[in-house]
């Protein structure tokens, strides 16, 4: 594999990736969309991204485990199976006439699962379908797909469907799913690592934690991801309450709601391409520092008008800066961490990254419910701000030391059968 050449084999993951984002990109909003025709309440509608999430903050370590111990392709379609599977009895439900807010949370939770499977897995494999030197470059297209799907096209296309049906809003997102299953089948080869399956569970998901806690780079991006998806799960949980029906302060349609979010996906299409020349122009230490500050503005927005152009706007910058921050960091993540450490690496770090999505979901219903829906925007624009301060351990002479320590760790892991 050359770093001119992706290959047919990422080329098909990246077909069945777009597939499957687009399946999420669609329940995205039609989750909510139809949770506010059983409930107003915004506790409980936070409630339904808390269910979602949790599953990160509760099933992301046994998730890498499961990562680095089996074939990443096998668990990537077993995840997407289950999801189909989940959201198909949901469908099912629904247009029985028996659909109710507490099947949305129960749905919520079961795919919530399977995605951490799924997420975990296909970060991992990356790195075995492609060289080291072509991950900016194969993470930014992935990613540029991914966005397209799940935010630009998703969205819109979920608003469209819950104003046609519950059931064909539902319903598209299994084929998707079923679809992705069938490109996946397309990617040949074994994708497992050396790990040993001597070791118990409870010890390999230990060494992830262990490897984490001492690296005090790869921590640190976590606790800030962590800190901005506090801010933004908040945010967004309350936001189509802020945003969708003639009583709210926005007053958007639902499929207006689902094309305002696309604001923000064009700007992370766009921010796909530009991190390798941000990268190579600013250097990554302040071309990450101006991400925050670009995510800034797609949360804190809403407090000063309800202008939809003028919030579009921000989230446009913002989702230009959130790919920026992702192709950088992700591709970082996967060159200095050991291939078989690299799925308990990466749910030990989601776990600090992801983890706090419910928690903020949480936060921003309960703040809402108490001093009102512009409290969540401003409170949490504070969050982000302060996450400037984590640059102070995230230079370029660090990331620079790490990455050339881990290519002389596969050195000399190269040369020992050799020597013996």
């Amino acid at each position: 594999m050359t770093a001119k050449r992706l290959g047919s084999g990422y080329w098909k993951l990246w077909t069945s990736s777009a597939l499957s984002n687009l399946a999420d990109g669609v329940m995205k909003v039609a989750l909510p969309l139809v949770a506010i025709r059983y409930t107003d309440s915004p506790a409980l509608i936070a409630g339904l991204t808390f269910a979602f999430t949790l599953p990160w903050l509760v099933f992301a370590l046994l998730a890498g485990a499961l990562a680095d111990r089996f074939d990443r392709r096998r668990l990537m379609l077993v995840a997407n199976t289950a999801r189909a599977a989940f959201l198909a009895c949901l469908t099912l439900a629904t247009v029985a006439g028996a659909g109710s807010i507490w099947l949305l949370y129960a749905a919520a939770v079961c795919i919530g699962v399977a995605e951490t499977v799924y997420d975990t897995s296909s970060q991992s494999i990356l790195p075995q379908l492609v060289a080291k030197e072509a991950l900016s470059r194969a993470n930014g297209r992935l990613y540029a797909a991914e966005l397209t799907t799940n935010q630009f096209i998703g969205p819109p296309l979920g608003g469209f469907l819950v104003a046609l049906g519950v059931g064909l809003a539902f319903g598209a997102p299994v084929l998707l799913w079923m679809a992705a299953i069938g490109m996946l089948l397309l990617v040949r080869g074994r994708f497992t690592t050396d790990h040993p399956r001597t070791t118990t569970i409870r010890a390999d998901i230990a060494e992830g934690l262990r490897y984490l806690g001492r690296n005090t780079l790869l921590r640190t991006l976590a606790v800030m991801v962590g800190g901005f998806n506090f801010a933004s799960s908040a945010v967004f949980t309350v936001f189509v309450l802020y945003a969708v029906g003639p009583m709210s302060a926005m007053k958007l349609t639902d499929p207006g709601y689902g094309l305002l979010l696309t604001a923000s996906a064009l700007g992370s299409v766009l921010g796909t391409f530009l991190a390798e020349p941000a990268e190579r122009l600013l250097g990554r230490s302040r071309a990450l520092t101006l991400t925050i500050l670009g995510s800034l503005v797609t949360v804190a927005t809403p407090a000063f008008t309800t202008n939809p152009v003028i919030i579009g706007a921000g989230f446009f910058v913002g989702g230009i800066t959130v790919s920026i921050w992702n192709v950088i960091t992700v591709s970082l993540r996967q060159r200095v961490t050991p291939q078989r450490l690299l799925g308990r690496l990466n749910s030990a770090y989601r776990l600090l990254a992801w983890g706090t999505m419910p928690l903020g979901a949480a936060a921003g219903g309960l703040i809402a419910q108490f001093f009102g829906i512009p409290a969540v925007f401003v409170t949490m624009g504070v969050v982000v701000l302060a996450l400037v301060l984590g640059m102070i351990w995230v230079t370029d002479a660090r990331m620079d030391a790490a990455e050339q320590e881990a290519e002389a760790a596969d050195e000399r892991a190269a040369a020992t059968p050799a020597d013996r």
